[in-house]
């Protein structure tokens, strides 16, 4: 049997969900969770006060209500359509499997429209607290009651993100990869418009307990790393033939590139610099653009003989040239620094705050580079405390980003065109300090043309998928390395 939780406001509204639910045999208890004080009761169901969908609390009227097998929790507001038999599959995959949270794919409903929605398989690398598990959680109940009974810290928005860590490491959590119900979808953003909402500063006190909660959950694990790092010496200057590059990774952007060279050989350093462009064989008439600005000495335009380079391999071809420099620094071909002082503050800061890797703070604007929402990303949920661990919760860790050449060419680069800067800043963070500069040193610039501007579902699981493998594999990495240490 299956007791069902929904979130309520109105009768209106969990009408029709309610009439799904009370179809389902298995269906034995609808509890009602209202986060007003005073609503209207309805028939054949239980209404319960919490503060919020998110909390502990409510996570632990949940677990003191849940007393059949099996515990249904829904987490939206608009109406809930369950596919034909869904929560007897639920219950038979539950049984067989002894898992202790499962999720399915669902459709997404639009002006009437059902659109696939499939969510992806978790592992263990699976941190981010924004992990789409649709909006239908189904419990074991005893292994849900288990979880509440150990947590031990009040969270108002991070409840329920807790409450799936601890249920992890009892046991696994299976993705259903069939369509099993429907839900009425509000968010209709494009992908790049979601892609910043972590680093909202509105949404701050909900990102310091989403931390708190994943750095208990690596202590718990063993994952977790304090603040101690590998220093550097920066001794080989000899090695170099200028003290920093500026790699520029392109294909087929002519209409920004020249923007992207120009703010380039605008900066004004103490030190001699170069541009190293990597041009993955375009053919719109960048490489032509490029080679304009080979008079200038400083300027080194690759083109390099694999046809298979991703960004990371573009990279790789820059860092690995002879003419590299001491110091790498990113710039994307399609966006430029802010002023001509934003090398010589990276620069400054690697030897400062001796780190491997800077990582600098941005301003999200048009094509005509006008300030766009969210405006500036700092990525303050970097810290020098905690930064190395919370990583592995968050999705990017912010631009521009520099390098240490001697420690990137230990390392390399994944050749991929997505998250292969993400894969290079967690292993970094593992063994050295990753220095921060919240001055604004590069504008950032959403137009049609950008990768992640309006991605599909496929494309997005497929990201999502990587990166969470590529947490899975720094997560094995640092348990082990504790396990040395130990």
């Amino acid at each position: 049997m299956i007791n069902c939780f929904i979130p309520f406001v109105s009768q209106e509204q969990v009408e029709q969900t309610l009439q799904g639910l009370r179809e389902c045999k298995l269906v034995r208890q609808i509890y009602l969770l209202a986060t007003r004080p005073e609503v209207e009761s309805v028939p054949g169901c239980e209404v319960l006060s919490v503060d919020s969908l998110n909390s502990t609390s409510t996570c632990r009227v949940i677990a003191s209500h849940a007393d059949t097998a099996y515990t249904l929790l829904y987490t939206k507001y608009t109406p809930l359509e369950l596919g034909q038999f869904a929560l007897e599959r639920m219950q038979r995959i539950a049984e067989d499997t002894q898992a202790g949270l499962l999720y399915a794919d669902r459709y997404q409903v639009s002006e009437g429209v059902y659109k696939p929605a499939p969510v992806i398989d978790y592992q263990k690398g699976s941190l981010r607290d924004d992990f789409d598990f649709g909006s239908v959680f189904f419990f074991d109940t005893k292994v849900l009651q288990e979880a509440v009974a150990r947590m031990d810290v009040n969270y108002s928005y991070a409840g329920l993100y807790d409450l799936r860590l601890r249920v992890s490491e009892q046991t696994e959590l299976i993705h259903i990869n069939e369509y099993l119900y429907a839900e009425v979808e509000l968010d209709t953003r494009k992908s790049g418009e979601k892609l910043f909402d972590y680093v909202n500063p509105r949404n701050r006190a909900v990102q310091i307990e989403m931390e708190s909660a994943c750095t208990a959950y690596l202590k718990r694990i063993g994952g977790y790393l304090t603040p101690t790092f590998e220093p550097i010496a920066f001794d080989s200057d000899k090695e170099f033939p200028v003290e920093a590059s500026v790699i520029i990774p392109v294909r087929n952007r002519i209409r920004t590139i020249e923007d992207a060279i120009r703010s380039v050989l605008a900066q004004e350093t103490t030190f001699p610099f170069n541009l190293i462009i990597i041009d993955n064989h375009s053919t719109d008439g960048t490489s032509e653009a490029i080679e304009r600005y080979t008079q200038d000495s400083r300027v080194i335009h690759l083109i390099p003989e694999r046809k298979n380079l991703g960004i990371g391999g573009c990279w790789n071809e820059g860092v690995h040239h002879a003419q590299c420099g001491k110091f790498v620094v990113q710039l994307d071909s399609d966006d430029v620094y802010s002023g001509p002082d934003t090398l010589q503050k990276i620069v400054q800061a690697f030897y400062e705050q001796n780190c491997a890797m800077v990582v600098g703070t941005y301003r999200m604007t048009n094509f005509q580079m006008q300030e766009i929402a969210p405006g500036i990303i700092d990525h303050r949920e970097w810290t020098p405390e905690n930064g190395r661990n919370n990583a592995l919760r968050i999705n990017g860790l912010g631009a521009p980003r520099a390098f240490y050449t001697p420690v990137l060419r230990r390392i390399n680069l994944p050749n991929t065109s997505y998250g292969e800067d993400y894969a290079l800043g967690l292993r970094i963070s593992r063994t050295w300090q990753i220095g921060r500069i919240y001055d604004v040193l590069y504008l950032c610039r959403r137009w049609e043309d950008n990768s992640d501007a309006a991605l599909d579902i496929i494309k997005m699981n497929g990201h999502n998928t990587y990166k969470d493998r590529i947490r899975t594999w720094e997560l094995q990495a640092r348990i082990a390395l504790n396990k040395r240490h130990e």
